[in-house]
């Protein structure tokens, strides 16, 4: 994909999880599953996730060279890094540290939580967008913690079908609910 594909594909994806949620009643949004996470807490989730990646676009270059280096190889194309994720979790790779929600209860507001990911998503689309040229997305590593080391471009790719990902977990959440 290209950069300008990327930031197509990331609009169409963060509007359409915006728009699951925002129909979503409040009191099932922060309902808790047994054994998984809450859509309050998938939201969340990808709240700390997108401001996480948006680091690697909104930092000095130098400073994301310095994190994680320049690459060696091409870039992945899109299927294959998300072939490459979708392994890693058939393999047992999870969320951990930071990346996992903490317990979120619905006095917190449905409003609030989706504030922030409206906040967290308009903050990457503009430092992808501003910061980050064609170039430069394949001339720049990220650390990820479950990929490793990947590409600007990779990593535009990781937050896309990262984000489809939980928008498939959340339809399946409010389907049995």
């Amino acid at each position: 994909m290209t950069k300008t594909e990327i930031i197509i594909a990331s609009e169409k994806v963060f509007n359409r999880f915006s728009k699951t949620c925002n129909s979503m009643d409040e009191v099932l949004l922060f309902k808790k599953p047994t054994a998984k996470w809450s859509t309050a807490e998938n939201i969340q989730h990808l709240i700390i996730s997108t401001k996480m990646t948006t680091l690697a676009y909104r930092l000095p270059k130098f400073i994301v060279w310095l994190v994680g280096g320049k690459p060696i190889r091409p870039s992945h194309t899109y299927e294959e890094l998300k072939d490459k994720y979708y392994k890693k979790l058939a393999d047992g790779g999870k969320a951990r540290g930071v990346f996992v929600p903490k317990p979120i209860e619905i006095k917190y507001g449905k409003q609030k939580l989706m504030d922030n990911w409206q906040n967290a998503t308009t903050a990457f689309m503009l430092a992808l967008s501003k910061n980050r040229t064609e170039q430069n997305l394949d001339a720049y590593l990220a650390r990820h913690p479950l990929l490793g080391r990947i590409t600007l471009r990779e990593l535009c790719y990781f937050t896309i079908f990262h984000t489809e990902h939980h928008l498939e977990a959340i339809h399946k959440i409010s389907a049995n609910q």
